[in-house]
């Protein structure tokens, strides 16, 4: 299999859990995928604390041990970011979006990083960036 890119990825719940967890079904392509990817991966804090939420500990500090090392760039998020946030939110409302995903569509918008690694293929199907852009999710698992 071909070498990964180094482009910037933004990060998604759904493949740091698959990436901690041995017992997820998709831990072998999220491990595989983090081996083969040079570039950046790009999160917000809501998503490591909702991570946080279905790891044990050793996978907790492996998590962090990932954030200080840089390879996971997390973006704490400025008060000022929270009206923004709230407003992707009430865009959302019907399909219940929850504060990590509204956090993530808002770093996608500051950054112009529209790439994604997730497992939740159905919502970020549906969300639009500025312009009506759409993520692109990359294929990581099959």
């Amino acid at each position: 299999m071909a070498k990964a890119s180094a482009a910037r990825l933004l990060v998604d719940t759904g493949f740091l859990v698959a990436l901690g967890r041995r017992a997820d079904p998709l831990h072998n392509a999220a491990s595989g995928f983090f081996r083969r990817h040079a570039g950046p991966l790009l999160t917000v804090s809501p998503v490591v604390v909702e991570t946080s939420f279905f790891l044990d500990a050793r996978a907790k500090l492996k998590l962090l041990d990932l954030v200080q090392s840089g390879r996971l760039k997390t973006l704490e998020l400025p008060t000022a970011a929270y009206g923004d946030i709230a407003a992707i939110i009430g865009k959302y409302a019907d399909r219940d979006i929850d504060f990590a995903d509204a956090a993530l569509v808002w770093l996608a918008e500051r950054s112009a990083c529209r790439a994604i690694l997730t497992v939740d293929l159905r919502d970020f199907g549906v969300y639009r960036l500025k312009g009506g852009k759409r993520f692109e999710v990359v294929k990581w698992f099959a």
